[in-house]
């Protein structure tokens, strides 16, 4: 086998990850955006699956427009969240940024996509765990606190892991 095949063979090998992208919205009240799929009973953030070739800010970009038929403006990174294989789903690396405050007028003009989504709500931080899955709820309280403070957090599984 010549190196470019065994080049080529290493990279086919070599083990794919999953990604998501999410949005931290909030109103004035600081309280979060939470969504309802129609395709399961659980309550999600706003956002959805980096596709093939995508960024992680594009798939973001992508879905708010789909789902909310909002462009808000993108900040910064508020976290990387690894969370570990559950199956059907392999692990993934779930990116969540803070996309800021939405307006009055933007809220108003909030468009749900029908296909995706049946409902929508703001929630006090503090009753985030009541409606999201546990590891969303976590992740989403540490995304909260870190976007308070400035910071960007690496989670795993949405607890907080310090680097060495």
């Amino acid at each position: 086998m010549s190196d470019s095949a065994s080049y080529l063979a290493y990279v086919a090998s070599v083990p794919r990850l999953r990604a998501a992208a999410g949005a931290l919205l909030r109103d004035d009240e600081g309280r979060v955006l939470v969504v309802h799929p129609v395709y399961k009973d659980e309550w999600d953030i706003p956002g959805g699956i980096v596709e093939a070739g995508e960024s992680p800010v594009s798939a973001l970009l992508r879905e708010l427009q789909e789902e909310l038929g909002i462009a808000p403006s993108v900040g910064r990174l508020a976290c990387v969240d690894w969370v570990p294989p559950a199956p059907p789903w392999d692990a993934g690396l779930m990116f969540v940024f803070d996309a800021g405050v939405l307006t009055d007028p933007q809220i108003a003009a909030l468009h749900l996509q029908p296909e995706e989504l049946d409902e929508y709500m703001f929630v006090p931080p503090a009753d985030l765990g009541t409606l999201l899955p546990p590891g969303l709820a976590r992740r989403m309280n540490a995304v909260v606190s870190a976007a308070d403070a400035g910071h960007t957090v690496y989670l795993e599984d949405g607890l907080i892991r310090p680097l060495p």
